[in-house]
């Protein structure tokens, strides 16, 4: 993964204002800080892990134009690079707490920091949903996972689950493949929500294998997960099977904890937005996951950030 080691050190220099603040730092946080240079003003990026934010977390980039095939952490760097190079400023800590005043928005960062601006952009994605049953909490991290990239080394020539059936899970679950013995696709229906050029490399790969009309019932171990209790989705039935580990892909909720009912937001958390990508608290933005978009991908969150910056360099800015 790529680490920015030439921020770490510099966070006295941050300032106490800025005409754009960014939460989060991936691709929809870093298009939107290269268009709010390139409209005249200046931004700040806040971000809480890495440059790039869960892109870092994906092997392959198979879908952005421009790379027939990359890895999540070389996109992740070329971004950043191409932020710095337009002097987009990170600042990498935890947003704690956002308080308005009058036009102004102050934020306010785990390590201490308030910094004000006049237009902010919510960019901060969405984590992997639980499926929260049984063990789950109780394994997670001792055989559970949420990604693949960041723990399939440590199960190599073992037999592991992956749970769901969307893009994701597939996609991880043909990661898996290359260093697990045994791939199972445990799916609650008959068939793939994924793309099919993705079902087709899953299909035809010899080591994955599909366990249709199961859900996870309990996880099951000692100091580890050892079993899973798979249920039939049909018939109710229950069977025990042996697993080294359990990889979930079922979905993502938004990360909007530290917003406290500020803004307005669906039935399932995602924060609503006119056609410019504004939220309910003019001057205040959302890109990305962390919005009720259609297609949840770098290309679309890209999109998003030059949308909300001319839209906003033109509004507050001139």
């Amino acid at each position: 993964m790529f680490f920015d080691l030439g921020n770490a050190g510099k966070k006295d220099l941050i300032k106490d204002y800025y005409d754009m603040i960014i939460i989060g730092g991936g691709p929809g946080g870093i298009s939107a800080a290269i268009y709010a240079v390139q409209g005249g003003i200046k931004p700040l990026i806040i971000e809480k892990t890495l440059e790039g934010g869960q892109m870092n977390l994906t092997e392959l980039v198979e879908n952005y134009p421009g790379f027939t095939s990359i890895k999540g952490s070389e996109i992740s760097k070329k971004m950043g690079e191409h932020a710095k190079h337009f002097g987009v400023e990170f600042h990498f800590a935890q947003v704690m707490d956002i308080k308005l005043n009058e036009n102004e928005k102050i934020i306010i960062t785990d390590d201490g920091k308030t910094i004000k601006t006049k237009v902010l952009v919510i960019a901060s994605g969405a984590t992997p949903k639980h499926l929260n049953i049984k063990g789950e909490e109780e394994f997670n991290s001792k055989g559970i996972s949420y990604c693949a990239t960041c723990d399939g080394h440590f199960f190599k020539n073992q037999k592991v689950a992956v749970i769901g059936g969307g893009n994701t899970a597939i996609e991880e679950a043909l990661y898996l493949s290359k260093i697990a013995k045994e791939v199972h696709v445990i799916h609650r229906r008959d068939k793939l929500r994924a793309d099919k050029m993705l079902q087709d490399r899953a299909f035809n790969s010899s080591n994955i294998k599909f366990r249709w009309n199961k859900v996870v019932n309990e996880f099951k171990g000692d100091f580890k997960l050892k079993e899973l209790e798979l249920k039939d989705t049909i018939n109710s039935e229950l069977t025990t099977e042996k697993f080294d580990g359990a990889f979930i892909f079922i979905g993502h909720k938004p990360e909007t904890s530290y917003l406290k009912d500020m803004l307005e937001l669906d039935d399932a958390g995602y924060i609503k937005t006119d056609k410019n990508l504004e939220t309910s608290v003019k001057g205040i933005y959302a890109v990305g996951d962390i919005r009720d978009t259609p297609l949840k991908q770098i290309v679309t969150a890209v999109a998003d950030g030059a949308i909300v910056s001319s839209h906003a360099v033109r509004k507050y800015f001139n």
